[in-house]
């Protein structure tokens, strides 16, 4: 008995095939180096603990502790360098003995190239290790489909006005 083949079927399959074909895109990459402007005291804070376990110091090595940041991003360590974007989200201090935290930030871009796109960054990050390294799982605009990660290294620090500078370094792959 021969099978039938509907003309429909065939139709629905050719498109189908034709539509994956044409959405066919090499992926890009893209390395960034950035600062992070942080002001954790003074008139300028940008980075702040919103809540924490009740009794306890709200500090970065507290469990439990959550801060909210929205760092300028500049392209070099001085704060007076150009600013290209900002550095907002949370991280949560989530281990017990206080030296990981859970990372959420967003790359938001706000300079001519890379204007209104973003990068999306994820991870278990060591604070106390000179450098920390989470991954990068998302982005929109001109890093749609970013994959990659991103490291984290204290470049200078100034505990009597609560102001530190981070340099990240951003290795992503993208559309």
């Amino acid at each position: 008995m021969a099978l039938a083949i509907s003309p429909l079927l065939i139709l629905v399959l050719s498109t189908t095939v034709l539509a994956m074909a044409s959405t066919h895109h090499e992926f890009k990459e893209t390395q960034l180096s950035i600062y992070l402007q942080d002001f954790n005291a003074g008139p300028n804070l940008t980075d702040t603990p919103i809540v924490g376990i009740a009794g306890k110091l709200w500090r970065y090595d507290q469990f439990g502790t959550v801060y909210i940041v929205d760092d300028p991003i500049t392209v070099g360590p001085s704060h007076k360098s150009a600013v290209v974007g900002r550095a907002q989200g949370t991280f949560v201090t989530a281990s017990l003995d206080g030296r990981n935290a859970l990372v959420l930030l967003s790359i938001v871009f706000t300079n001519k190239k890379y204007n209104g796109s973003t990068i999306e960054i994820q991870g278990n990050s060591k604070q106390f290790k000179p450098i920390r390294e989470v991954a990068v799982v998302s982005g929109t605009g001109k890093f749609r489909f970013a994959r990659g990660y991103a490291t984290f290294e204290t470049y200078f620090v100034d505990q009597p006005t609560g102001y530190s500078v981070i340099r990240s370094n951003i290795t992503v792959q993208h559309y």
